[in-house]
């Protein structure tokens, strides 16, 4: 299996585009590497990099970036409000695909040891690379900053790990190590005030604050300074004023988004600032996120509202952006934010085809897309409309004390739907799979029987798609009869005709199964998958039989 990890160096220099794009460049130029994101402010006067590729490749890159980096960018004359220690200042590597948190320490050991010893840098490890857990966090590591690093590199217990125990004025100190995926995010207040946004910080960073009492520190028994933890774990903040934007920011690292999301900080900063007589009015991402901590966020919101969650993925997202006022300071494209979006390859999809373009693609002469895909898609509206229907109950006027159990039915409907979607393509690529395999030489006797394996094996392939699409069509149903009951009266007639569309779905996937079925070789698996697609297929009959009944009683006429 792939393995991938991402890499997210930061570099010293904002302002000056033609420096980054050298630096990027340098990125670019490794194959097997993908560009994701390049993210520059020009307060910090740093620009975070994304990348994601395989760990040889990825490692190549940023090794090729950190040696650019370190000729173009002068930190005797850098200027920013970012804490920084060097012109690549920081340079994590991040699991992203089959690939253990201990392999991608591995990897960043053996990049930082290579830009030791060859580029003749400091290089400090920090986090999951870092074997000596007293040196291992960032900001302990990075204490002093560049302007302190003359006398700190010389003390014995801050010799690098890699590299020469002596200050580079021009490129400072670099940081590599591995971490979890981390998030950048940055909160605006209506205040120019750093110390009041640094209150606000203070208030929830898990780090917290030293307590004081008439402005002198408060030590404990030990004679140790007492500290107030924050409010969130795995948080840590600071607060800062951004000249461009001309407004005071709570600079966050989320440093565990499943202890604690990116909407849970978002709000708990709006009530810390509120005890404070401040206001959130918006918050900035920095470099990538994941898709699902979008679409947590977007459900946070909406429960909050009372409203349903069984909506889009895109409607997700754009609850999620305005909830948050990530577009307040710059747009927030999702294409070019979301992880797994920059991730997805650029070929066109059918279900990306609005619905002209996918008639007549189906129209057409071309075999694919067939029965197949079309049942799929068909039982992807069936529960497309009983989701609607749900939704709908959800918010009918008198029935606010059901909007969980109707967006509870919604969610689910949106689950179905969206595996169905998938089908969809899948269906066509599974034929293809078919005509490739056929396509293969048969001149000799291995390559005949290499040939033979591949059709046998795309066969069982085009037998299992179908029949996925049967089992979710049929799993419709129970949605459906339940939106035909108890739903919004006024819609029990979309509910039949997501009935007849599921129907359709199930009956014309077995025909796909069926057809495939004649051309594999395996007949007990073949014997298996008939007699359970003919269950499903009648209890489908029966299931739509009796839901077209509640609908026709609530019709009347």
């Amino acid at each position: 299996m792939l393995q991938l990890i991402e890499c997210v160096p930061n570099f010293s220099e904002g302002n000056d585009l033609h420096i980054i794009k050298q630096i990027t460049d340098e990125i670019e130029s490794v194959e097997g590497v993908r560009l994701l994101n390049v993210d520059p402010g020009k307060a910090t006067n740093r620009t975070v990099v994304t990348m994601v590729g395989e760990p040889n490749a990825v490692i190549e890159a940023a090794y090729r970036a950190i040696r650019k980096a370190g000729e173009l960018i002068d930190m005797s004359k850098h200027k920013g409000e970012h804490p920084r220690m060097g012109a690549t200042d920081v340079c994590p590597l991040i699991p992203i695909a089959n690939i253990t948190m201990e392999e991608t320490a591995a990897y960043a050991q053996e990049l930082a040891k290579r830009v030791g010893d060859v580029l003749n840098l400091p290089v400090y490890l920090y986090e999951a690379a870092q074997p000596n857990k007293e040196r291992s966090n960032l900001s302990i590591i990075r204490t002093g900053e560049y302007e302190g690093f003359a006398q700190k590199i010389i003390l014995p217990e801050w010799k690098p790990d890699f590299g020469p125990a002596a200050f580079d004025a021009k490129r400072g100190a670099t940081v590599i190590g591995a971490r979890d995926f981390l998030v950048a995010y940055n909160i605006n207040l209506n205040t120019t005030s750093t110390r009041r946004a640094n209150a606000v910080a203070f208030d929830i960073r898990e780090a917290g604050r030293t307590k004081k009492v008439n402005g002198k520190v408060v030590n404990d028994e030990n004679g140790k300074p007492i500290v107030i933890p924050g409010s969130l774990k795995c948080v840590k903040a600071i607060g800062w004023f951004i000249e461009e934007y001309g407004i005071a920011q709570i600079s966050i690292n989320l440093t565990n988004i499943n202890v604690t999301p990116v909407h849970i900080a978002f709000d708990e900063a709006c009530k810390k600032a509120d005890q404070r007589g401040l206001r959130v009015t918006g918050s900035e991402l920095v470099g990538l996120i994941p898709l699902k901590a979008m679409t947590d966020a977007g459900k946070y919101f909406l429960k909050k509202q009372n409203r349903s969650t069984g909506v889009s993925e895109k409607e997700l997202i754009k609850i999620a952006i305005k909830s948050m006022g990530l577009d307040e300071l710059s747009p927030f494209k999702p294409e070019e934010r979301i992880i797994e979006y920059m991730l997805a390859e650029n070929s066109m999809k059918l279900v990306d085809m609005n619905l002209t373009a996918f008639a007549n693609e189906t129209a057409s002469e071309s075999p694919a897309p067939g029965g197949g895909s079309i049942a799929a898609y068909v039982g992807s509206l069936g529960i497309s409309l009983a989701t609607m229907v749900a939704n709908l109950s959800s918010h009918k006027q008198g029935w606010d004390e059901r909007w969980e159990e109707f967006s509870d039915w919604a969610d689910k409907g949106q689950h179905i739907k969206d595996a169905l979607l998938k089908l969809v393509d899948e269906d066509t690529n599974a034929f293809n799979k078919i005509m490739s395999a056929f396509g293969l030489p048969k001149s000799n006797d291995d390559e005949k029987r290499i040939r033979k394996q591949a059709i046998q094996d795309a066969t069982k392939y085009a037998i299992e798609i179908p029949f996925k699409v049967m089992n979710l069509a049929y799993s419709s149903l129970e949605i459906i009869k339940a939106m035909a009951a108890d739903g919004n009266p006024n819609s029990v007639s979309d509910a039949g005709v997501g009935a007849l569309c599921a129907r359709a779905a199930v009956m014309g996937a077995f025909m796909n199964v069926r057809i495939n079925a004649a051309g594999y070789d395996d007949k007990d698996f073949v014997n298996t998958i008939l007699t359970k697609g003919s269950e499903i297929e009648n209890l489908t009959i029966i299931a739509e039989a009796e839901i077209l009944k509640i609908v026709d009683a609530k019709i009347g006429n």
